[in-house]
């Protein structure tokens, strides 16, 4: 490589000519920009114990109520990116909410797009567009950019979700902001991943004669993907992933612009490298226990567990059961990358 001018090597009232002046020279920069062969990361491989997280959340909701929160969050922060950024990976916010029952998180709108992965408990509700949504543990729920939301709980204990958004890149882009409305009126039915959208290659014979819309099934149903799953595993030969993407069902593209979503099961004693690719990600520990091998980094996972992979890591996953399935969610930012042309996937 060429070893490039140093900002020592210019005289310095030439440099403090460029500085009054708000200008910068590339050169001695541009290594820093456009590093040869690889990305500079800065986010750490990391894991986020569940069982870490769950007691202080809960102490969370103790210590302040709904009406003083607003969305009771605990942030999983990456130290690499800085604690202080709020961010798991460079693209991808994750937090942790907790709502207690008989609570309301109040309805909003914002820029950042945002889904609900639920975690544990039962009687929670999310309220997207006047459509209920009920929230059971494993059920995906998307509330997409400037769609109206709220949430509530109607049942006995804690339930708790984790919140993940594409608010890094909405607000490195200066375009972050949310209002606040009145609450929902919901409709007298039963939310669209229950009728419309219920079976894989049916959708309503209306959706093929009007145009499609962007966000026509909003929750993904845990017992039905962990089905699909454990359905899929048993054509999928050894040492392939079993792994399925959620989709929007009437186009088949990614259900959501910037953020990516998929379920994986690892059969009991497996082993699997997963593709290295451009994308940063965020994987979730449904069920099982074992570790994630990130670049040079072990990290052991138990249920409910979240892990960070940054951009171009090698991954190796193993499930520790020989008997039982481990089931992963996992977020990316590859349809961000996709559209902006320089998503890479390298085997």
């Amino acid at each position: 490589m060429t070893a490039l001018g140093t900002l020592e090597d210019l005289p310095l009232e030439y440099r403090n000519g460029l500085t009054a002046r708000n200008l910068v020279p590339l050169w001695p920069n541009l290594r820093a920009a456009l590093p040869h062969n690889k990305p500079s990361r800065r986010t750490r491989p990391m894991l986020w114990r569940y069982e870490d997280i769950r007691p202080q959340l809960l102490e969370a909701g103790r210590l302040t109520p709904i009406e003083k929160a607003e969305r009771r969050v605990l942030v999983l922060a990456n130290p690499g990116l800085g604690l202080e950024n709020m961010q798991a990976t460079p693209s991808i916010y994750v937090g942790m909410q907790l709502i207690l029952p008989g609570e309301v998180a109040p309805n909003h709108r914002h820029a950042p797009s945002a889904v609900r992965f639920v975690i544990e408990g039962k009687g929670g509700f999310t309220m997207v567009e006047g459509e209920k949504l009920p929230m059971e543990p494993g059920d995906l729920i998307l509330t997409p950019s400037l769609l109206w939301h709220e949430h509530g709980h109607t049942g006995s204990g804690p339930v708790i979700w984790m919140d993940v958004l594409d608010l890094p890149v909405v607000y490195g882009l200066e375009a972050s902001y949310a209002l606040e409305g009145p609450s929902q009126q919901p409709r007298n039915e039963p939310d669209a991943s229950q009728t419309r959208y219920r079976r894989s290659g049916l959708i309503p014979w209306s959706a093929t004669t009007r145009t499609r819309a962007d966000y026509p099934l909003v929750r993904f149903p845990w017992q039905e993907v962990r089905q699909a799953l454990a359905d899929l595993a048993t054509v999928t030969p050894v040492g392939e992933a079993v792994r399925l993407a959620y989709v929007n069902p009437e186009t088949g593209h990614e259900c959501m612009p910037i953020l990516g979503f998929s379920a994986l099961l690892l059969r009991p004693g497996e082993t699997l490298r997963l593709p290295r690719h451009s994308a940063s990600s965020i994987i979730n520990v449904v069920s099982g226990s074992g570790s994630a091998a990130i670049d040079s980094v072990e990290l052991r996972f138990d249920a409910f567990d979240t892990v960070a992979v940054p951009t171009h890591a090698e991954v190796k996953l193993d499930n520790a059961s020989s008997k039982h399935p481990a089931f992963l969610f996992v977020v990316d930012d590859a349809p961000m990358q996709r559209k902006l042309g320089f998503y890479e996937m390298f085997g």
